[in-house]
């Protein structure tokens, strides 16, 4: 007996009966569950015959008889004066007697997730309608923005590698634009939903999703005007940078997965110590309000895309330069200045070469941090130059330990004190 034929099948009944029970609740009156149970148990049958005849005609028969028998019951239903019929439910069920054949000849995994996100999908009805009626004119621009950087212009740029040490490779540094971006993106619609109603921390997290350089000067200059919020303006400034150390971690966990084991660690080490301060700035606060961010710019814009994408090439270029001229010493140069006021391209680009195999893990773990380092550095001066001495005095005292403490990672953390080469997803 073939078990793989009841397991097909018994995975179509069960996809059928979640997208049917959605359609049942939502109480829709054209299709419930039995209907799209028995439509994608169609698909898998249709597919196991076709399967066996070696005929993909049967399977396009099958569909065209489906979209014929939708037409009919769509023209009864509107002879007989039923409410306003969408398509939704019609084209829900084609895709499931294409889902239901899918599962014959594809992959079990993808077809269950499939279905899955079509039930969602469906029950989310109101709530996408929602949130689409609620986009402002700017914001469906950074969505078709960011969709050209991905779906049109990524497509067209030739994955080939040129200029000087083969460093530059449009593709690739196209990729680590569009993950930058997508990165702000979702910080901006994060801040949309909750950021004008964001308590303390919240501003800081926010602040570091978006960018932990902005938020420091913006919480640098409103403290001229309002002296007695320095310590809680220092604790926002403080939060933004170390939700940014997070930030580096989910750039490395997406480029060079393998290698996040390493990495992580010393890192994580800084971070904790940071919330520490975080905790002790927040605790001895003098005041617990705090205006709220202002509204970050659309992050998907090309200008903002170029010029990451110029930054990228030229840190790339940079640190091909730098370990052929220099060595390692020079490599901490390059991080050194080009952490001063971009953290992220560094990062990408040193994740890059690990993936390439032109740098030692234990040496980019080190690079990556006193980037980090040094843009802690330069935000503690503009913190200073902004805003009051008693602003500047927090921001200074708590990256200067936070650096210090840095500087001890670097130098003293044993190499044996790493989770491995493990990347995420495999056991």
């Amino acid at each position: 007996m073939d078990y793989e034929i009841f397991k097909i099948l018994g995975t179509s009944l069960g996809l059928g009966l979640l997208v049917g029970l959605q359609r049942e609740y939502d109480d829709h009156k054209m299709a419930g569950i039995r209907t799209f149970s028995l439509v994608t148990l169609l698909g898998s049958v249709t597919g196991l015959i076709a399967q066996h005849f070696q005929s993909d005609i049967i399977i396009a028969t099958g569909l065209i008889t489906l979209g014929i028998l939708l037409a009919i019951v769509n023209f009864f239903k509107q002879k007989a004066d039923a409410p306003s019929i969408g398509q939704t439910t019609e084209v829900a069920m084609l895709l499931m007697y294409g889902l239901g054949t899918y599962l014959v000849f594809g992959d079990l995994k993808v077809a269950v997730a499939l279905g899955a996100v079509t039930a969602v999908l469906l029950h989310l009805k109101n709530t996408l309608g929602e949130w689409v009626g609620r986009l402002q004119k700017k914001e469906v621009a950074a969505i078709m923005q960011f969709a050209a950087l991905s779906l049109v212009i990524l497509p067209i740029l030739p994955d080939e590698n040129y200029g000087p040490y083969d460093v530059f490779n449009p593709r690739e540094i196209w990729m680590m634009v569009i993950l930058i971006v997508g990165l702000g993106l979702g910080g901006y619609f994060i801040y949309k939903a909750v950021g004008k109603n964001a308590g303390t921390v919240l501003n800081g997290i926010l602040g570091g999703l978006v960018s932990s350089t902005a938020t420091t000067v913006t919480f640098a200059r409103r403290v001229v005007n309002a002296p007695k919020t320095a310590r809680l303006a220092a604790f926002i400034i403080l939060t933004a940078s170390a939700v940014a150390l997070v930030r580096v971690l989910v750039e490395v966990a997406i480029v060079t997965p393998k290698n996040l084991g390493v990495i992580a660690p010393p890192i994580i080490v800084e971070l904790v110590f940071m919330v520490i301060l975080c905790g002790l700035l927040y605790w001895h606060n003098q005041t617990k309000e705090m205006e709220e961010l202002p509204e970050p710019e659309n992050p998907a814009q090309l200008k903002t895309a170029l010029v990451f994408g110029g930054l990228y090439a030229i840190i790339l270029l940079a640190v091909a330069v730098a370990k052929d001229f220099f060595g390692e010493s020079g490599l901490y140069i390059v991080s050194i200045i080009s952490g001063l006021t971009d953290v992220d391209a560094i990062t990408l680009s040193l994740s890059h070469s690990l993936n390439s195999g032109e740098l030692d893990v234990h040496l980019a773990w080190k690079l990556i941090l006193i980037a980090s380092l040094s843009n802690l550095a330069f935000k503690a001066g503009m913190a200073a130059f902004l805003g009051t001495k008693q602003l500047g005095k927090y921001v200074i005292g708590a990256f200067l330990m936070s650096i210090i403490i840095g500087l001890l990672i670097v130098w003293w953390w044993p190499e044996a004190w790493s989770f491995g080469n493990v990347e995420l997803g495999n056991n």
